[in-house]
């Protein structure tokens, strides 16, 4: 009995919370972005993906960048990063 409590516990607590799981970008996207960015002068470190945007994560003379792009691979913000 005790263990369809922890089963259903551990069920409802990984429904509630699938956000938590890390998006991914495909290998097609990543490619066009990084071909787009590094013809612009950008140095790319990273392409992750979070609340529905593209977060790629770059240098650019000599700045530490957070580009944010759409699912449509429009430009939507940026953002430098402290050191």
């Amino acid at each position: 009995m005790m263990a369809r409590w922890f089963y259903l516990l551990a069920l409802v607590v990984g429904m509630a919370f699938p956000a938590l799981a890390e998006e991914s970008v495909d290998a097609t996207t990543q490619d066009k972005l990084t071909k787009l960015l590094t013809d612009q002068g950008y140095e790319i470190r990273r392409i992750d993906a979070e609340d529905g945007l593209i977060e790629v994560y770059a240098l650019k003379d000599g700045h530490k960048l957070e580009i944010y792009f759409d699912k449509d691979l429009k430009q939507v913000e940026v953002r430098e990063m402290d050191d």
